[in-house]
């Protein structure tokens, strides 16, 4: 049986080597200063942090002024808030001793809106912004790298995981 992870309506389908978890819950252990990403999916040799925005649910839920989020996304007012959720869910990981293998930040923002070049445009701001890679003098990167999807470009790019959207019955 292939395990799932559901945030809202999206669902990512898991295969049955990756083991995930939804980490933003009240069982990840992170304090009130701290942020957390929506899940964690571990591979054999890799695992991925996800962080989900969901601006085409129905009714989006937490995103009623989707077209100021978007001009907030573009403008690079978001980078922020979305480079601190994987920083604090890695310094947790890390300090838990869980981080043992290359870490991979991946950002679904859900919006048939976003076109590709937006996308690419995102991914490499947060790729400068957290480094992403081995900068210099580094042994380690904290993110092998960083990647900003939309659910067309997702499934495209990580067809062993594949998101659907199951709206709320």
């Amino acid at each position: 049986m292939t395990a799932t992870l559901r945030e809202g309506e999206l669902q990512v389908a898991l295969p049955a080597s990756a083991q995930g978890r939804k980490f933003d819950d009240r069982t990840h252990g992170l304090s009130r200063c701290m942020k957390a990403v929506d899940w964690i999916i571990d591979l054999p040799k890799k695992t991925y942090f996800v962080e989900l925005k969901d601006l085409d649910a129905g009714g989006a839920v937490g995103h009623e002024n989707r077209g100021k989020y978007l001009e907030d996304l573009r403008g690079e007012r978001k980078d922020m808030e979305l480079v601190t959720k994987f920083r604090d869910s890695f310094i947790y990981c890390w300090a838990c001793g869980l981080i043992d293998k290359p870490t991979f930040y991946f950002v679904v923002i859900a919006c048939k809106a976003l076109d590709r070049a937006t996308l690419l445009h995102r991914s490499d701001a947060l790729r400068r912004k957290l480094p992403a890679g081995c900068p210099a003098g580094w042994t380690r990167a904290i993110a092998e790298d960083v990647a900003v999807f939309n659910e067309e470009t997702w499934n495209h790019k990580l067809a062993d995981f594949p998101m659907e959207r199951r709206p709320s019955a």
